[in-house]
């Protein structure tokens, strides 16, 4: 179990330290998956 606290810990840090890395990464996916549905929609009409 002091395993399981540590490396959470760890990544608490991890995240913690790099969130808007993180939040960068998941607005590019995003605005591409935005971008993919939008050219989908307009394909089909």
């Amino acid at each position: 179990m002091q395993t399981v606290m540590k490396s959470y810990r760890g990544l608490s840090l991890l995240v913690g330290l790099n969130w808007d890395r993180i939040f960068a990464g998941l607005t590019v996916v995003a605005g591409l998956l935005a971008g993919a549905f939008l050219g989908q929609v307009l394909v089909q009409t």
